[in-house]
């Protein structure tokens, strides 16, 4: 990696840092043409095995293109990996042990070994270890995360059509991973307890699966992911003594209900009472006893904003958002649903 030492702090801050994206496939091609726009990324190499990705970034960017890792230049700072998991753990352990610091798409890893081991090489070298957990950084989730709540009970869903994509692994690696990352983040403590189905209905993995994670404070997640539906949604819901909140990830809206402290059973009832019908009560529980808040959504690019601090935590030697060690919380819990899975009574 470049040595900076010795570069003035205004120079290493606004330089643009030496880049490659590994994987330009279905998704690693977004990385590609962001880290191309992006004017703190120096985008110097793009690795692909497919000779038709590698022209089309050579001829749309104007970037070297090359077939293996073993080709990138020596002075590499930072790379994206968009390969699939399978090759996460061999692609980014030489590269983390030489300094370079990396953003992986999830989920981080297959195994806890694996995990493990990126980790333990990043510390070592002090290369940045960022995994690739995009809806931390999708404005709707950044809302939520502004108002200060104590989450008892989440619910999270996330559904869509089947997109013969990803077919090699199930649900919960493909679609559940987003939200057990999010439900980890907001519980803030350990899971102690985890239940769950899934179902196998267009592969041999499981398509359709729901969870059910009790931790060590307290809070209760159920999580649903399903690959087989007619419509795609995104929401998670949390509960808590004093407040629910609502975020739709795919419309990026929310809304937060706070009650007032006077809303007790005995002032329901009272209202009740006065009430000529249930539009009336509905009325004034939600207008005296109850207050609804729409969430300020700002625009912008979950992608790129993650891909920004990325790079911002590379020039500043940062420690990222969503850590290496966060990354493979989320794969240990992931692990333990796929477990609950194999082992529930309603397995096949």
């Amino acid at each position: 990696m470049s040595d900076t030492a010795d570069t003035p702090v205004s120079e290493a801050a606004s330089r643009p840092v030496r880049t490659a994206v590994i994987g330009a496939g279905a998704f690693g091609r977004h990385h590609v043409r962001i880290h191309h726009e992006l004017p703190g990324s120096d985008l110097v190499c793009v690795v692909d095995q497919s000779p038709e990705i590698r022209a089309q970034a050579e001829d749309t960017y104007g970037v070297r293109a090359v077939a293996t890792v073993d080709e990138l230049p020596d002075d590499l700072e930072a790379v994206s990996i968009a390969v699939p998991t399978p090759l996460h753990h061999q692609v980014a352990l030489p590269l983390l042990e030489r300094g370079i610091s990396t953003l992986i798409e999830k989920p981080m890893v297959r195994t806890l070994e694996e995990g493990r081991d990126l980790i333990a090489a990043a510390e070592k070298s002090g290369a940045i270890l960022q995994v690739g957990h995009v809806e931390r950084f999708n404005p709707a989730v950044r809302a939520l995360h502004e108002h200060d709540i104590s989450p008892r009970f989440i619910e999270a869903a996330r559904v869509a059509p089947f997109s013969f994509r990803s077919a090699d692994v199930g649900v919960v690696m493909d679609l559940m991973i987003h939200d057990i990352d999010i439900v980890l983040h907001l519980a803030g403590s350990k899971p102690v307890r985890v239940d769950a189905v899934g179902v196998p209905v267009l592969t041999h993995h499981e398509d359709i699966a729901n969870a059910r994670v009790t931790f060590e404070n307290g809070c209760v997640a159920t999580l649903t992911a399903s690959r087989v539906a007619t419509k795609t949604e995104r929401k998670i819901r949390v509960f808590s003594p004093a407040a629910y909140l609502v975020v739709d990830f795919g419309e990026r809206e929310g809304f937060l209900y706070r009650k007032s402290p006077d809303l007790t059973v005995e002032k329901v009832l009272e209202l009740k009472r006065g009430a000529k019908s249930l539009a009336d009560l509905k009325g004034a529980v939600f207008g005296e006893l109850l207050s609804a808040e729409r969430l300020t959504v700002p625009p912008g690019d979950a992608l790129t904003a993650e891909i920004e601090h990325f790079l911002g935590c590379v020039r500043d030697r940062a420690q990222p958002e969503v850590s290496g060690h966060e990354g493979l919380a989320a794969v240990s819990l992931a692990l333990q649903i796929l477990e609950a899975i194999r082992t529930s009574p309603a397995a096949l």
